[in-house]
């Protein structure tokens, strides 16, 4: 985010002007006043719990879509700080972090408000970090060197550390060329005893799982989608649910799928006892 002297420009992570889509933001202008500022960060859309949900910032997209008053209202955006850049016409990227974050703290008040600067934490244990983050359902941390300079893409002195969840789950379709498995649909129980769609699986495969469990689910395959969610689903070969796997994965919401899933294996657990994964 640019923020130079009341106006302000909104880039995405591929240099797109998304300062559209998210006008409220531009209010940023008001936070840091007549100065002159770059900032890195990312905008995100609270939970009822507080937490940033990739699933609720989906419904303001796509880009360069003006949002509407209801939208605005209904899923307010805010941008999380994370490193400044520049501040004032000074070059700050050869300063080490701890000089940039003290930049950064310089820039907002306590108040919440559009701009926010999330809390860092120094001399602590990163599994310690990563331990609350999983207790709070956070997505995970950001580990860096406090001696580091600010660079573009991915660095070494940047570490970031997804928390991920697991879900035993029971498999329902899978897709493939002749002879193994490309990829899997995967559900669970609800309360009410229906079995529904979670979403696809298509990596952390090795190639003998591939044959196994195409060997294992053929037999299975049936005409009628044993969930009560199909969906318009094309290409897949759906099976009777007999057999479970578990599946790590970063976010799961009713109707848009698990987010950065990834298959375990196979776990020797009765289908019956599969649920539906917890909501982020």
């Amino acid at each position: 985010m640019i923020a130079d002297r009341g106006e302000v420009l909104i880039f995405s992570r591929n240099g797109a002007d998304i300062t559209r889509t998210f006008p409220e933001l531009t209010s940023v202008s008001q936070v840091v006043g007549a100065r002159s500022v770059v900032l890195d960060g990312e905008i995100v859309a609270l939970d009822t719990q507080g937490r940033p949900s990739f699933t609720r910032l989906q419904r303001r997209w796509p880009q360069q879509r003006r949002p509407g008053p209801t939208l605005l209202r209904e899923v307010p955006v805010r941008l999380m700080a994370f490193d400044v850049i520049s501040a004032d016409g000074r070059d700050l990227t050869g300063e080490p972090y701890v000089k940039r974050r003290e930049a950064l703290e310089s820039l907002v008040s306590d108040e919440p408000g559009v701009l926010t600067v999330p809390k860092a934490f120094f001399g602590v244990p990163a599994a310690d970090m990563l331990e609350v983050a999983r207790e709070h359902q956070m997505e995970g941390i950001v580990s860096k060197r406090v001696d580091s300079p600010y660079r573009e893409g991915r660095s070494p002195w940047w570490v970031k550390s997804p928390v991920r969840q697991t879900a035993e789950l029971a498999l329902v379709a899978f897709a493939g060329p002749p002879g193994r498995v490309g990829a899997l649909l995967v559900a669970g129980y609800r309360d009410d005893g229906a079995l529904e769609l979670v979403g696809q699986v298509g990596t952390g495969f090795s190639a003998v799982m591939r044959r196994q469990l195409f060997e294992a689910l053929h037999p299975l395959v049936c005409e009628v989608p044993p969930v009560v969610n199909p969906g318009e689903q094309q290409g897949w070969r759906w099976v009777r649910p007999h057999h479970v796997g578990e599946v790590a994965f970063r976010e799961w919401a009713p109707g848009r799928g698990l987010r950065h899933a990834s298959w375990k294996g196979l776990r020797s657990v009765h289908v019956s006892e599969t649920r539906l994964p917890t909501a982020l």
